[in-house]
């Protein structure tokens, strides 16, 4: 996104849409003027304990269990460079170039509240990083999301240091040559840095933020998919009807009722069976607002506490003025520090994990339309066996029915982490959050949607090849067919599908099946 205005940091309106633009589109940062004033205020409170010679956790103390251990002056520096080297111990696949540029920048968003006790320097050099394309090789697992992500965070934060490892331009280098190549010099950690750069839930609320973003457009593009099917296989829109929505008011409800209403609305083929002999259509699609719209609220519940932690000082111990605290807290008279539990992960850990099983149930309802369109048993007589000419012969879209099969039965084994405990550092952690894995199951559970989605909009679309040419579609779903025979022409024979369901999804994943819906409609599909 060259040209564009940078995201301005100031701990307090960073949004998911501007952390996947600086993720995924390569959008700089900088830092608003009054931000980088409270880190110096923050820097120079700490240099004011620090001279006071009180013991305070994190300034002049050890860690988790040696909490205990006092820690000279000279050896403080060497202390926090130590922290980091021994908790960059992450283990598993790498993150991807957009996992670690959405945890640099949300880290750096939470720095900039004031309350962590960096230097500006770190805080230069962060930025600097992240604008000019140096990203830390991060291990993904290792997090319990208590006290935050360490491990991740550390990894990350080692190439400040010179040490580990960066990818800069396409290149894997050493920590010291990433920097260089970025014209930076390795920093020398003092006092309280690097519990700062490594105590909080970035990681968790990195994914987080991209996983709202992606959901919300995988949320619009079901509905989209949903409303074709609902066309092609000569459903009723009349459970979409907003008496029945009135009656029941729930918000995601009603938004996907509405959706289907916007995007059917002057279909000749749903008024050409008005008066038709079928009573009902299946769950499937009947109830289509009732579990699109559960998952709806579940992703807005969701976006909540992510916008919430986004603009949230979530390391320890955190630094305060004085009088801002009662008397309980460590420090000198100017300056409080406090020790407690904002690194925690589980305002984000339960809601992620509500979100995967809500995405996983989307996804569940989606793959049961995908077998309506297909299946010979239950599909409609105008449809032919698996949406193919001469079926028998070609089997046309019915493995495309099994990898999304495959993909619900993915989701369903994701699991809650949020559920399970394993106490660590000798004890002193003693219930952990796994906001982290919470975190990656969400993201695997959206895309997996996502891929899901793109079957059903597909074959939906296929299936339109079937219908009467005299009956025109919806004002959306037309659009949305249109869209997607731009890029993918109709199955007359046998052919891989694998490319074209990629590009099918990702209609939906880019926003473009929404955008060009909105252009040709002037109606929002939201």
């Amino acid at each position: 996104m060259s040209g564009a205005e940078p995201v301005v940091l100031d701990g307090g309106s960073l949004t998911p849409e501007a952390v996947a633009a600086v993720a995924r589109r390569g959008r700089t940062v900088a830092i608003a003027d009054p931000a980088r004033e409270a880190v110096r205020e923050s820097r120079a409170r700490v240099e004011e304990v620090l001279e006071s010679g009180e013991a305070v956790y994190g300034l002049n103390t050890g860690f988790g269990q040696l909490v205990t251990e006092r820690v000279p002056e000279s050896e403080r520096g060497r202390l926090q460079t130590n922290l980091v080297r021994s908790h960059a111990s992450g283990v598993g696949r790498e993150l991807d170039r957009e996992e670690v540029r959405a945890m640099m920048v949300t880290r750096i968003n939470a720095l900039v509240k004031g309350y962590s006790g960096i230097r500006e320097v770190v805080l230069d050099h962060f930025v600097a990083m992240l604008n000019r394309g140096v990203h830390p090789v991060v291990r993904s697992r290792g997090s319990l999301g208590a006290s935050g992500d360490l491990a991740p965070l550390a990894h990350q934060a080692l190439v400040l240091l010179g040490e580990g490892e960066a990818e800069v331009d396409g290149d894997r280098l050493d920590g010291a040559a990433a920097l260089a190549r970025a014209g930076l010099e390795p920093l020398s950690l003092v006092a309280k840095e690097g519990l700062a750069l490594i105590n909080g839930t970035q990681l968790s609320v990195g994914l987080g933020a991209l996983c709202v973003v992606d959901a919300e457009r995988a949320l619009g593009g079901a509905d989209v998919a949903g409303a074709l099917t609902t066309e092609v296989t000569m459903g009723t829109t009349a459970a979409c009807d907003p008496a029945i929505q009135d009656v029941r008011p729930h918000t995601g409800q009603a938004t996907s009722a509405r959706n289907v209403r916007t995007l059917t609305a002057g279909s000749a083929i749903v008024e050409s069976h008005r008066n038709c002999d079928r009573v009902q259509d299946a769950y499937s699609i009947r109830c289509l607002p009732q579990v699109h719209g559960a998952a709806r609220d579940a992703v807005a519940h969701l976006r909540e506490a992510v916008e919430t932690e986004l603009n949230s000082a979530t390391d320890n111990p955190l630094v305060f003025p004085g009088g801002a605290v009662d008397d309980r807290a460590s420090g000198t008279e100017n300056v409080n520090v406090l020790s407690g539990g904002n690194f925690h992960g589980a305002p984000l850990a339960l809601r992620l994990d509500y979100v995967t099983n809500a995405l996983t149930d989307l996804a569940s309802i989606v793959e049961r339309r995908v077998d309506r369109l297909l299946n010979p048993n239950l599909q409609e007589a105008h449809l032919p066996p698996f949406l193919t000419p001469n079926s028998g012969v070609r089997s046309g879209y019915m493995i495309a029915q099994y990898s999304a099969a495959a993909l619900v039965n993915e989701n369903r084994s994701l699991g809650s982490p949020s559920t399970d405990n394993t106490p660590v550092s000798g004890g002193q952690e003693d219930h952990v959050s796994m906001s982290a894995q919470s975190a990656l199951n969400a993201r695997t559970a959206v895309e997996n949607l996502l891929t899901v989605v793109g079957i059903e909009l597909l074959c939906g679309a296929q299936a339109m090849e079937f219908v009467d040419d005299g009956l025109a579609p919806g004002e959306g779903t037309g659009v949305a067919y249109e869209t997607v025979r731009d890029e993918i022409a109709p199955l007359d024979d046998d052919r891989p599908l694998h490319a074209e369901i990629e590009t099918a999804s990702a209609l939906v994943a880019t926003g473009k099946l929404e955008r060009d819906i909105e252009a040709e409609t002037d109606r929002r599909v939201v």
